[in-house]
Formats: C-alpha cells, sequence, structure tokens
C-alpha cells in the first residue's frame, strides 16, 4: 500500500503557486492507494499509516502544498491590498498542516478528497480549521474585515456562532462527569441539545434548583469540548514552533524582526486563556462589578455552587446576534446601536475608576446580544480579556484625541509614552515616528473625521517599523478592528467611536465632576486646547492636499495589515 503511496508522489508533482492540483486529480491519485471498498474509518487509518511511515514528512509536504496552492489558494484568502501578506500566510498554512498529528490530520486530508470538486475555498477553508481552535479563533477576528471578498466573509461569520464539532451526547458526559453529585443535589435538569458551540467550548441550558431562593430557575452551562484537553498541546507546541520558524526568517519577508514571531507568542498565550474557565469565572465577576451602574448593558451572573475547572454555570442572556438583530432598526436606532456598542466596550473601560480595568478581549459579533425590545446589549464569553493600567489609558485616550485633531506632535508624543521601550525624544526612533505620525495624517481624507480606529492604524504602522507595545495594547487593537468590521455592518461606518469616547468623557464630568477620575490631569488638557486651536490650520492644509492629490494621481489601495493585524490582534 505504502509503495502506492510512493509511486503516487513520484508521478504527481505539484508546482508550487501555480493551483495545478485540483481536487478530482488528487481522488484519481489516491484510488490505487486507498483500500476498494472500504469505510471511511478504514481509509483514515490507511492515511494515518502512511503518514506515519518513513515517507510521512514528504506525503506531509505534498498535501500541505496541494492544500495552499490548489483546493484553499492564499491568493482567494488575501487580498490584493495586501499582497505582502501572502508569503507569511502560506508558509504558516503549511507549517500548521505538515505538523499536525496523523490522527488530526488524515480524517481532514480525507474530507477534503470526499468534498465535490465544486466546493468553494471558503468552504474547504471552514473544514480544514474544524477542532483546531487557534485557526478558528483567527477565522472569527477577520470575520468582519471589509477587505475581505464577500464570499470568505460570509464564510467565516459562521465561526462567530456556527461551529459544529462535538455531539450533544460528548457534552453531556462532561457535564456529568464534571458536576458528579451537584446534578441531584440541586435538581439540576440539563437540555438536551446545544444551544451554541464556540471554538472550545459548547453551550447547553439547564434549570437547577436555587438554594437561596427554593425556586426552580434557569441557566446555561458553558462546558470545555472534550477533545480540547487532547489537542491544546500539541496547539501550543505548533505556535511555539511558528514563532520560532518566522523567527529564524525574520529578514525574508520584509517586516520587523520580532513581529510575526511576537504574534504566534501572544495567539498561544491567549489560546491558554480560551481553556482556563477559573480564570473566566473570576473576570465574570469583576465584569459585573465594572458594568454594575451602566444602563442597557448586561453581563452574564455567575452561579457559582454549579462551576467547575471545566464547566461555568450562568444566567442565561436574552438577545439577538448583534449584527442580526439591527437589520430590523431604522438608520437612526442603527446609529445609536452603533454609539452604545462603542461607549460600553471601549469607553467604560477607558475611563473607570478603577487602577487597572478589564475590557473584552473577543467582541465579534457572536458574543453581543441586543435585545432591540429593551434596548439591552449583553456581553458574553469573557474568556479573553486583558488589563490596561492608568497610566496606558491616559497615553491611549490622548492618541484618540490627538489622531482626532490631526495632531502628529501630539501622537507622536503619546506613541512613544506607550511604548515598552525607552525612547528619547530627539533620538533617530523618535523622529521615525514622527515621520510615521505626519504621513499617516496626511493620508486621511480631509472630508473623514478621524477615529481611534485610525489611531490604532498608526500604532500598527509604527508597530511594523520595530517599535514594541504591550500585549494588553495588541489585545485593544484587535478589539477596535473587530469593531470596526461590526460597525461596518451596522452603520458602514467607525466615526462613532470618536464621539463615543468624547461624550463619555463630557457626561460624566457634567454629571459629577467630584466623583469622576479622567486618566487626564490639568496639563493634559491644556496640551488638548493648545492643539485644538490649532485644528484649523492643519485641517485647511490637509484639504489642500487632499485636492492636490486628486488631481494629480488615482486613488491608491489600502495598506494596513489587517489579515496579520488580526493574527497580531488574536495576540
Amino acid at each position: 500500500m505504502l509503495a502506492a503511496f510512493h509511486a503516487m508522489l513520484d508521478t504527481f508533482p505539484i508546482p508550487i503557486g501555480l493551483g495545478q492540483v485540483t481536487p478530482e486529480s488528487l481522488r484519481s491519485a489516491l484510488s490505487n492507494f486507498l483500500p476498494k471498498d472500504a469505510t471511511s474509518a478504514q481509509k483514515v487509518r490507511a492515511i494515518e499509516t502512511a503518514l506515519n511511515s518513513a515517507a510521512g514528512v514528504a506525503i506531509r509536504e505534498t498535501m500541505a502544498r496541494w492544500i495552499v496552492d490548489g483546493i484553499v489558494p492564499v491568493s482567494s484568502l488575501v487580498p490584493e491590498s495586501y499582497l505582502k501578506w501572502r508569503a507569511p500566510v502560506r508558509d504558516a498554512m503549511v507549517f500548521v498542516v505538515t505538523r499536525l498529528s496523523p490522527t488530526r490530520l488524515a480524517p481532514k486530508l480525507l474530507e477534503q478528497i470526499d468534498l465535490p470538486t465544486d466546493t468553494p475555498p471558503e468552504e474547504r477553508l471552514l473544514r480544514l480549521i474544524a477542532k483546531v481552535p487557534g485557526l478558528q479563533k483567527l477565522g472569527q477576528v477577520i470575520a468582519r474585515n471589509q477587505h475581505l471578498r464577500p464570499a470568505l466573509r460570509k464564510a467565516l461569520t459562521r465561526l462567530e456562532n456556527g461551529i459544529r464539532d462535538v455531539s450533544a451526547a460528548e457534552i453531556q458526559g462532561v457535564l456529568r462527569g464534571n458536576l458528579g453529585g451537584r446534578v441531584e443535589k440541586f435538581a439540576v435538569k440539563i437540555a438536551p441539545g446545544i444551544l451554541s458551540e464556540a471554538s472550545v467550548s459548547a453551550v447547553v441550558r439547564f434549570r437547577w434548583k436555587n438554594p437561596e431562593t427554593g425556586r426552580r430557575e434557569s441557566g446555561v452551562f458553558k462546558v470545555l469540548k472534550p477533545h480540547i484537553p487532547e489537542y491544546f498541546a500539541e496547539d501550543m507546541d505548533y505556535l511555539q514552533g511558528l514563532a520560532e520558524y518566522f523567527a529564524e526568517r525574520q529578514r525574508t519577508y520584509g517586516f520587523s524582526a520580532r513581529m510575526i514571531p511576537d504574534t504566534f507568542r501572544k495567539v498561544r498565550r491567549l489560546l491558554r486563556y480560551e481553556v482556563n474557565f477559573r480564570r473566566e469565572q473570576r473576570t465574570l465577576i469583576e465584569a459585573a462589578e465594572l458594568y454594575r451602574s451602566v444602563r442597557g448593558v448586561r453581563i452574564p451572573r455567575l452561579i457559582e455552587p454549579l462551576c467547575t475547572p471545566g464547566v461555568t454555570a450562568l444566567s442565561e442572556e436574552r438577545g439577538t446576534k448583534i449584527t442580526n438583530a439591527v437589520t430590523r432598526l431604522s438608520p437612526a436606532r442603527r446609529r445609536q446601536v452603533a454609539e452604545q456598542l462603542i461607549e460600553t466596550l471601549v469607553a467604560v473601560p477607558l475611563f473607570a475608576a478603577t487602577p487597572n480595568a478589564i475590557f473584552h478581549g473577543d467582541p465579534h459579533a457572536g458574543n453581543l446580544l441586543y435585545d432591540d425590545r429593551t434596548g439591552e446589549l449583553s456581553i458574553i464569553d469573557w474568556a479573553l480579556r486583558e488589563r490596561l493600567g492608568r497610566g496606558e489609558r491616559r497615553h491611549l485616550t490622548l492618541l484618540f484625541l490627538m489622531v482626532s485633531l490631526r495632531d502628529p506632535v501630539g501622537a507622536t508624543n503619546e506613541i512613544i509614552g506607550l511604548s515598552r521601550q525607552k525612547i528619547k525624544r530627539d533620538s533617530p526612533r523618535a523622529r521615525m515616528v514622527h515621520a510615521a505620525a505626519r504621513e499617516f495624517m496626511r493620508g486621511i481624507s480631509a472630508s473623514k473625521f478621524p477615529s481611534a480606529v485610525d489611531a490604532m492604524r498608526l500604532l500598527e504602522r509604527v508597530a511594523l517599523k520595530g517599535i514594541r507595545f504591550p500585549a494588553p495594547l495588541i489585545m485593544l487593537s484587535k478589539v477596535m478592528f473587530t469593531l470596526e468590521g461590526i460597525l461596518g455592518d451596522i452603520v458602514g461606518s467607525d466615526a462613532a467611536i470618536g464621539f463615543a469616547i468624547a461624550r463619555r468623557v463630557a457626561g460624566n464630568w457634567m454629571a459629577n465632576r467630584r466623583a469622576y477620575r479622567s486618566p487626564l490631569d490639568t496639563k493634559d488638557w491644556l496640551t488638548l486646547q493648545c492643539s485644538a486651536l490649532l485644528y484649523t490650520g492643519r485641517l485647511a492644509v490637509g484639504w489642500e492636499e487632499t485636492m492636490l492629490n486628486r488631481l494629480l494621481r488615482p486613488k491608491g489601495k489600502g495598506t494596513s495589515p489587517i489579515l496579520v493585524g488580526a493574527a497580531t490582534d488574536a495576540g
């Protein structure tokens, strides 16, 4: 049998980048290799045996190139405007495929072969990343990217609440094994079906008797999927391997030496958070306190007696996935929802009174439920969260406002303040940051109101030049880019971010001047006033440059590296 597979490899070359391999041609080549009239399980075992053989490395490389150049070509995933990211994305995909264990890879290969030949690349991609949480998480992040092909965006949005890779019976088994005698003690009645699935967990409804009230109440269990503990170590290994792989080839792609390796190290760290249920349980308590006085916002209530390291019991929050809920609303109501979303997820933690405020690190549309009858927004799934200290929030607030005021000098000062490196104000690095800020400001149309997302794009551009930022800031970048896509689906613009932040500052200050704890001090307000006085002049210069550019050259393509921004953002 293996001899047949070796012969297939010898006669079936795969020219890299040409996309000449098709599922049909591979199916034909494999017909002499796989057992005749065999069951799917027998075929999987045959492929697994081949992957474990002496020729396993060659077979894996052949399969990997077939996937990234044939059935899921990188050119169909990475937009033309991000052309320079195609090489690292392709190399990362090949790396993962060649390092998945035979028990995980074999069924995926057979599934790809058995799919109809006209199956779209985006559907094949979803099948390929099933039960690979790190890749599913990345897909959730980039799903709302407005620059992706519509078919790919539609497919990736299914990762927000359409993952289906575990059975109800498996989840029931995990639940009963974790809860043990508590099922009888609290008269727990578990619903037979799965309510929803995420990359590492599944959610099921239940009813229980609350000893404090003496009444039966409803809730939901968030349950760690049974295959996650088995695959977790392997996912950690390949993410670490990706970091080392790109560190060794740092000069190949023309990016900052640390950027791509740091991306995968951060994704690895975040995946550890995803499976740490105890951490999320503590976060839910803290988040409930943060939003306790914020009207129109709900955080799931933790049901502590039914929680374990592998199960989190919560109140069930009513609502519809936010991008679906707004389809029934008027344009004016949509605008209100967009501003509510930004105030809740950005402004509230940014201006929190606590020294180290938490913020939700995974606000894809599936984690945001909106009730169009009550106007309430429920924020679920707090596995990913980070903290921002008071100093970091001060620099961020000033950066957002300086970008809104189109002030490159002010923006430069705040970027330097946010950096993990000690940068002297008159050093070559400081001049490089200033040049990048000045160039970025000039690139913003005079007819556009710069937003907080623009500020994060500026940080991303500076990061590409080698300036390093704290991990929580990278997480916030992910949050902002994810929200930008959701806002695009709600109102078609992200301009509400700047206004929501400004309104939050003014509203809190006017309502309670003594209790309100802005991260800004008196000197900061004076600096902002001075910058505001020069805003009209900067805007006039920008308007003249915009008109001149329109006359002299056609509109260029976007330059923000959203895909690796999303990988960075996943970390």
